[in-house]
């Protein structure tokens, strides 16, 4: 049996050079995209810290809800849906004819008062003129009854000391004047009185007259300005919405019957009440309407409310009482969309929006 040859010992493999080349390109690929990612993330970081955005937003406006001030039936109807309107512009007219027959009766009644306030001036001064007679009568009645005292006085005085002098018939005759002359001017001063009440109770008359007439000139007053309300016009310049009525309608004064969504729009957004550190009015604000994706508006904030929503709503929490769990409250903000009336023309109240308010210079 002969031995075999004894077989040299394999040399060790060298590594495969294009693996480790591989795992080393690998490594600094995956190191330059975690760098990428890392300069990614702070610069977006440092963009978005410059931002403050919502998505709890809303288009919103002060609507004018309109609704006639008087009832009737609805004679002529001069706008449609979600057409425009000018400021001033007749929208509806109510049947005036009720309203005409009551202007013209309270008119007759402004007439007839006038009437009677001139009769009750004109017996004003017919009652002075009788009292200026009555006391010019009074005075006259007064100086006669004196001079007859003083008479009688005298007749009195020479009997005394002469009483052949001085007949008794002209003694008698003497006090028979001055107690006529004395009654007479009793009688004047009593129709001096007299004529003083009846100027007095026409001076009434005329002060009653005058109330008279001022009330029924509120009546008329008050008839003209019904029948203005006969023709409904638009109080603001806007758009219409929500009409419910139609001619030949029977409408209620109160009764709700259009809408008019003006042009003056603002957006609503109920920001987080950590997000309001650096928000101040008139930041710049670029907003994305839900509505019109491709269209992208500016504006700038205009206020900021006093205080979170939750307390203005109807039953406002009452952290005093029971357990009290923190959270977040939303503040509204008020932002004004920039650029004319025509940018808007699109935009109403309710729709969704996504304000992004630049806080940082």
């Amino acid at each position: 049996m002969t031995d075999e040859p004894e077989k040299p010992p394999k040399a060790e493999t060298d590594p495969d050079p294009d693996a480790a080349h591989k795992r080393r390109l690998f490594v600094i690929i995956g190191s330059v995209i975690v760098l990428l990612v890392a300069i990614g993330a702070l610069i977006w970081w440092r963009i978005a810290r410059n931002y403050e955005s919502t998505d709890d937003a809303f288009i919103d406006a002060h609507i004018v809800h309109l609704a006639p001030q008087i009832a009737g039936r609805v004679l002529h109807v001069s706008i449609n849906d979600n057409r425009r309107v000018t400021e001033g512009q007749a929208l509806i007219e109510i049947d005036p004819s009720d309203e005409n027959v009551r202007l013209a009766q309270l008119r007759a009644q402004v007439a007839q008062a006038e009437a009677q306030l001139a009769e009750a001036k004109a017996q004003v001064e017919v009652s002075q003129a009788a009292y200026q007679q009555s006391l010019a009568s009074a005075t006259g009645a007064a100086a006669q009854a004196t001079n007859a005292a003083r008479d009688l006085d005298r007749y009195r005085g020479l009997t005394e000391v002469m009483p052949a002098a001085v007949a008794a018939q002209q003694n008698d005759q003497a006090q028979a004047t001055a107690v006529n002359l004395s009654s007479q001017h009793v009688a004047a001063g009593k129709q001096v009185a007299m004529a003083k009440a009846q100027g007095d109770a026409a001076n009434a008359a005329v002060l009653g007259a005058e109330a008279q007439l001022k009330a029924v000139q509120a009546q008329f007053d008050q008839a003209r300005l019904n029948f203005g309300y006969t023709l409904i016009t638009a109080p603001v310049a806007g758009t219409i919405a929500h009409l419910t009525v139609a001619v030949g309608d029977y409408v209620q004064a109160g009764q709700e019957i259009l809408a008019i969504v003006p042009f003056d729009i603002w957006i609503t957004a109920n920001f987080k009440e950590t997000q309001l550190t650096l928000m101040r009015p008139g930041q710049k604000v670029a907003i994305q309407i839900d509505a019109f994706p491709d269209i992208q508006y500016t504006g700038h904030v205009d206020s900021i409310e006093r205080g979170a929503g939750e307390a203005f709503s109807l039953l406002p929490p009452e952290n005093a009482t029971g357990n009290y769990v923190k959270v977040v409250q939303r503040v509204p903000v008020k932002i004004l969309i920039d650029g004319p009336d025509t940018d808007r023309a699109l935009l109403g109240p309710g729709m969704s929006a996504d304000p992004n308010v630049r806080v940082r210079p």
